[in-house]
């Protein structure tokens, strides 16, 4: 992964993945210390926000560490795994206070079982995760296995060792996904919100109104806001503005498109009634929040420290 410097008042990178010489097409695995070392020889900058389009799975073996995933900020200590899918905004904090793997895959690059199984594919999967001490122990076994892999083929045809890598990434995310969650005993959402989620996920840039959602769904409004309130603590017309006002920011902090663009992209009549309602969910203005969100890590030891992947191909993102 190859990027720049970004000034503060610079769309952020939109990342795509090419893969590294001599490596396996879709995957890498690589130390924080690889990646620190990466970043200084090429100036590269990670705490500016960044959308990359393929998986991020990182645990730390010491040191703790803050990284901003679409503009919420989750603090990483030894022993946990961060895991940021393709599409949300990504801000790495001071990559020098930790040691740890990252692991990153391509969408694709799962067997298509697994990517069902593990649900890779699901917007709302937690970002943090702790595991029990068994778990852990599993996760790690894992991990080492994975990394020794993907940098000793050994005498393997191509084809071969890629497939092991495909089984072993496998295993590892299957595992990941299934962890409980802190707190244990958290129960699954009903049918009802998870049709309702897929759908908000689909037509939130077309409609807010619950109503909407409702008949298409078969449902009674009522019954949408409170399968909403049971399942995210919510009700609908709240899980739909919070779903907009996360695709405004993402835009905001990603693109450098006019507020009356991303207006009309999210379905608003005017620039002026999209910045409306952005104020009084997000509390400041669009632009105020752009040039926030572009300022936060620049100039700090963060920004010495992002590279990624070599051989990878950089672009602003087209809304």
């Amino acid at each position: 992964m190859v990027k720049n410097r970004h000034p503060a008042g610079q769309a952020a990178p939109g990342v795509t993945f090419t893969a590294p010489v001599r490596a396996s097409a879709g995957l890498e695995v690589f130390s924080l210390a690889a990646l620190r070392a990466r970043c200084r020889a090429r100036g590269a900058d990670p705490g500016v926000p960044q959308r990359p389009g393929f998986h991020h799975v990182l645990t730390l073996a010491s040191g703790t560490l803050r990284a901003t995933v679409d503009f919420t900020a989750h603090d990483v200590a030894r022993g946990d795994w961060l895991w940021t899918r393709p599409g949300q905004v990504l801000q790495w904090g001071d990559l020098t206070r930790a040691e740890g793997t990252l692991i990153v895959f391509e969408r694709d690059f799962p067997d298509a079982a697994t990517v069902r199984a593990a649900r890779l594919d699901d917007p709302h999967a937690r970002v943090l995760r702790t595991p029990k001490a068994e778990d852990a122990a599993s996760l790690r076994v894992a991990t080492t296995h994975l990394e020794h892999e993907f940098r000793a083929p050994g005498r393997l045809p191509a084809d071969a060792h890629l497939a092991v890598l495909r089984h072993l990434l496998d295993a590892l995310i299957l595992r990941l996904a299934h962890l409980e969650a802190p707190g244990s005993a958290v129960p699954e959402p009903r049918e009802t919100f998870l049709r309702f989620r897929e759908i908000v996920e689909r037509d939130f840039a077309r409609t807010r109104r619950v109503d909407d959602y409702a008949v298409t769904l078969g449902y009674s409004a009522r019954t949408l806001s409170r399968a909403a309130l049971d399942s995210a603590g919510v009700g609908a017309k709240e899980f739909i503005d919070r779903r907009v006002v996360l695709e405004a920011k993402r835009l905001l902090a990603h693109t450098d498109l006019a507020a009356a663009r991303i207006a009309a992209q999210l379905g608003f009549s005017s620039a002026t009634n999209f910045a409306k309602y952005f104020h009084q969910r997000a509390g400041q203005a669009p632009i105020a929040f752009r040039t926030a969100v572009r300022g936060q890590g620049a100039g700090t030891p963060a920004a010495r420290a992002e590279e990624d992947f070599t051989r990878r191909t950089e672009r602003p993102a087209d809304a």
